[in-house]
């Protein structure tokens, strides 16, 4: 929820992802669970039958934590058989019926556990063409984790503990609630019924049509038949949950739906999701064809969000806001994660990708219409000012040789899992931005548009999208379009088909896009300036010490540039190794990806980073904030390539002692931070102190500027929050004292004081440096409703120097009675980044590394981030042993093939050699340009 506090404790965390099953291995030969020989030996069902409707009547027992149900099945049958494969996972069947046109048949059931695999053995043949029916009556337990139909919990304030039960079905847990085909391309339609006791409700994908009383006191919701999906977005919650709701103004039901007692912090997601629903409706020119949309916060949840089609399910801290405690990292986060959700409703729901492979399809749309929708919707909210860092984020990855392409091929459920990460999400977003920059925004909508409405309901693969947006002035296309769409062909064709890059019979959207999709990494460009000749080149950029890797790479760059002699963008397309572009006249600077809208690095070759720093020190603000963020950070990774020597990238910062704007500043702090996160680790306190004291001093001024208050906008108020709470982790006394004497009287008041919320994280870290401060901080957070206040007294406590604390906080997360196990990952990783814990958060890791995967899945993002959080600052041999020797231990089944193991090994091992080349340099630089303030005790 504060991803400002990254910054302090960590490298940009890794990601996710695994070995995949070379095809000619040889394969297992089935055997069911009664010994007999299964009839299919793959991971993805056979394509002979397919699933046009389900009939799901369940019955969830909240006491008994358990399940049964029965489902229908409509069957179209397109090859003549006598087996059904479907799935199903730790499901007892007991009955299962063929409903054919000659009678009901008795089903004989193969259960295949290993593929979660049920194969229907019929002594009739499914004759192709004909429809069939096959009914299963099953049982199971509510899940203990937080996938499939599982059992959340929460405590009242009177100590109440009350019982629900949801779904998470995203990706490959639909199985484990009702046997179905469980697979993205087998859409159907559904019509469920739910049984429940009086003092809870159901709520499910469509409006419920009626109630119907049953014996024992029972009653049973029927639910509207939904619209054509996939198993992964069905979803029904039973609950004691109140709600809130309103009309949008295309006749949409909006309900936010919370336990009774935070129903009172439900009013800014309301209006944001009526206010984005109607945004998306008129964007994407297609209805959204549901009567309403619900929006829950369910007190256990492993992700952010869930976009299932109707029901978008929420963190709490995802969807609950108080105006007067939460803050305006809060409200922006909720904002985004709400847009992110109902774009989905488009871009997932009504069309989806045909397999996991294309998982960006969905992701990465949503994470970019998270900013396109917010940039007119919330324009106060300057979403823009934090797109560049999603970028940045995915790089961090990327440039890893254990990275994958954008479209992957992914066969078994952990490796579906693992396709939820940063290059899916915030590389996908990435490329959709630089690719709308480079078509024309306004081209950029007409295509997708057009995708949309031809594959509605359907599934779709990277081409389908490429093909949508080439030739977007078809006469095909034009009959149909809407005005807006008219008008820019006319006027494009008024310009005799030019565009701003390229002739219309050049474009070809699918070779340039396939050069982003289909390889992992992305470009480094290397420009150097000869008068007025450009030199350009490419290569891959990849954090490694083995050059051969890099080879093969090339892709189509979209290239923009602006020079001192003129502040217009000029564009370039660079499809081939190296080429040459000429000037008009000699310029002073030449800067190239303008605002860093392409997905790429620049190095300026020969004296160009010279004439980039001088700038900076005598004009910068000649560069947007967005231009100069990108040259903070392409400066600092291009010394971990060995392309810029450390002090180069020093010089450069040194101009942000002149620095105002977030990105441009967060960026500083991302760059310069990690270097003496990873000094703690290796114990060398005297350089580290340097370390830590340059870094104070170069912000010292814009830290004396904050306010200790709430003003501002949006971005100011979110940099003032981390600035404040940096100073006081840095015991700058100035902030400290400020803090001490807030936190003091707020603790006098029983925590009745009004504080300002963008100072509370500054206050409650100093406050929990003692014990008696930090007993405070968690009775506030035991009693305390308000979600976003939990999350930052827990993120305080976990900074504190005790640790024993530490260690209690993990056992107790662990334990999920006070703070909660879906909470357990952060508090891991902030545990990790404070200096006087990465020992234990470690030691934790590995004891408890068995539990851990059984409740947050292998393979899942929570698990990744973990790896990457516990790991990623390492920067010793002994320690890059000791980690190895245990991922090295486990079995495939417990993880060891897992992606993030091997970017965690790469991050270490990238992490030693750059300590190993610059420590001496570093060493030498802050000497030179000491600090004022040596004595200080940082």
């Amino acid at each position: 929820m504060f991803p400002l506090l990254l910054l302090l404790f960590a490298l940009l965390p890794s990601s996710h992802g695994a070995q995949i099953p070379s095809p000619d291995q040889p394969k297992e030969i089935p055997v069911a669970t009664n010994g007999q020989l299964f009839p299919w030996d793959r991971m993805r069902l056979p394509k002979t039958i397919s699933p046009l409707h389900y009939d799901l009547s369940l019955h969830p027992n909240l006491t008994t934590l358990d399940f049964t149900g029965v489902v229908r099945i409509d069957l179209d049958v397109h090859e003549d058989t006598s087996v059904v494969v479907l799935h199903a996972k730790k499901m007892y069947i007991s009955s299962a019926l063929l409903l054919a046109p000659a009678g009901t048949r008795v089903l004989q059931v193969l259960e295949y556990p290993r593929f979660h695999q049920l194969a229907l053995m019929s002594d009739v043949v499914l004759t192709k063409g004909r429809k069939y029916e096959v009914q299963l009556e099953f049982a199971a337990n509510l899940s203990d984790s937080y996938h499939g139909f599982y059992k959340s919990s929460y405590r009242t304030s009177t100590g109440e503990v009350r019982v629900m039960a949801s779904t998470q079905f995203e990706a490959t847990f639909a199985r484990g609630a009702f046997p179905c085909f469980d697979e993205p391309a087998f859409k159907a339609n559904f019509t469920i019924r739910i049984i429940r006791e009086p003092r809870h409700i159901a709520i499910s994908n469509m409006p419920k049509v009626r109630t119907v009383e049953l014996p024992g006191d029972l009653l049973e919701d029927h639910f509207d038949t939904t619209v054509r999906m996939s198993t992964y977005l069905v979803a029904y919650i039973v609950s004691d949950f109140q709600s809130v709701s309103r009309t949008t103004q295309h006749g949409v039901k909006i309900s936010i739906y919370a336990v009774p007692e935070k129903i009172n912090q439900t009013a800014f997601a309301l209006d944001a999701a009526v206010k984005l629903l109607d945004f998306y409706d008129d964007y994407f020119d297609i209805p959204y064809p549901l009567p309403k949309q619900d929006l829950a916060a369910i007190p256990d949840f492993q992700s952010g969000a869930m976009e299932n089609w109707g029901l978008t399910t929420y963190r709490e801290t995802g969807l609950l806001f108080d105006p007067d405690r939460s803050s305006a990292s809060d409200k922006l986060g909720i904002t985004k994660v709400i847009a992110h959700e109902l774009a989905h409703q488009w871009f997932g729901n009504l069309v989806t990708m045909e397999w996991w492979n294309d998982l960006w399809l969905n992701e990465g749309f949503a994470k970019f219409m998270e900013f396109v929708s917010l940039d007119i919707t919330y324009p106060e909210l300057q979403v823009d000012d934090f797109f560049l860092g999603k970028c940045f984020e995915a790089m961090e990855v990327d440039s890893l040789s254990s990275s994958h392409p954008v479209s992957t091929p992914v066969e078994n459920p952990t490796q579906i899992q693992e396709m939820f990460d940063d290059v899916s999400y915030d590389k996908g977003a990435c490329i959709l931005n630089m690719l709308r920059d480079f078509l024309t925004p306004e081209a950029f909508e007409i295509g997708i548009i057009r995708y949309l409405k031809r594959f509605s309901y359907q599934n779709t693969v990277n081409s389908h999208l490429w093909e949508s947006l080439t030739d977007i002035c078809s006469s095909d296309d034009l009959d149909e379009g809407r005005m807006k769409h008219k008008e820019f062909c006319s006027k494009r064709k008024d310009e005799s088909g030019a565009s701003k890059w390229y002739s219309g019979d050049e474009l070809d959207v699918r070779a340039i896009m396939d050069t982003w999709t289909l390889q992992e990494g992305f470009p480094l460009v290397t420009v150097e300036v000869k008068g007025r000749e450009v030199r350009l080149s490419q290569e891959r950029f990849l954090r490694t010490d083995n050059p051969s890797l890099t080879e093969g790479f090339l892709w189509q760059i979209p290239l923009t540039y602006m020079t001192s002699a003129s502040r217009s963008v000029h564009r370039f397309l660079l499809k081939t190794k190296s080429d040459v572009l000429y000037l008009p006249e000699e310029v002073d600077w030449v800067k190239f990806n303008v605002n860093m809208s392409g997905y790429y690095m620049v190095h300026y070759g020969g004296g160009g980073w010279n004439s980039i720093i001088s700038l900076l020190h005598h004009n910068h603000t000649a560069l947007s904030g967005n231009d100069r963020a990108s040259l903070i950070h392409n400066v600092f990774q291009l010394v971990s390539v060995e392309k810029v020597r450390l002090d180069t990238a020093l010089e450069l910062s040194l101009y942000l002692s002149r620095e105002t704007e977030i990105m441009a500043v967060w960026q500083g702090f991302g760059e310069l931070v990690p270097l003496y996160k990873l000094m703690e680790k290796r114990d060398m306190p005297e350089l580290e102190n340097q370390m830590k004291s340059f870094i104070v001093d170069l912000f010292r001024g814009l830290i004396d500027q904050q306010e200790w208050n709430d003003s501002g906008s949006v971005s100011q108020r979110v940099l003032r929050s981390y600035l404040l709470l940096f100073a006081c982790v840095r015991n700058y006394s100035p902030c400290v004292t400020k803090a001490t004497r807030l936190f003091n009287q707020w603790r006098d008041s029983d925590g009745t004081m009004s504080l300002p919320v963008d100072i509370t994280m500054a206050v409650f870290m100093v406050g929990a440096r003692t014990r008696e401060g930090w007993d405070f901080l968690y009775e506030k957070y035991r009693t305390s409703l308000q979600m976003s206040v939990k999350s930052r007294l827990k993120w305080a406590m976990a900074v504190t120097t005790m640790t024993d604390k530490l260690q209690w906080m993990m056992e107790q997360s662990l334990n999920g009675e006070v703070m909660k196990t879906q909470d357990l990952p952060d508090v891991i990783i902030s545990v990790a980044r404070n200096p006087h814990g990465f020992k234990l958060a470690w030691d934790f890791l590995r004891t408890h590394w068995h539990t851990l995967i059984q409740k947050f899945d292998l393979g899942s993002s929570t698990i990744s981030h973990l790896v990457a959080g516990v790991t990623n600052q390492y920067s010793t041999r002994e320690m890059l042993h000791e980690i190895r020797s245990f991922f090295d231990s486990l079995t495939e089944e417990a993880g060891s093939q897992m992606r993030c193991i091997q970017q965690s090994y790469e991050t270490i091992e990238d992490n030693i050699r750059w300590m190993d080349r610059n420590l001496p340099l570093l060493q030498a630089w802050l000497n030179k340009h000491g600090s004022r303030n040596h004595h200080q005790e940082l």
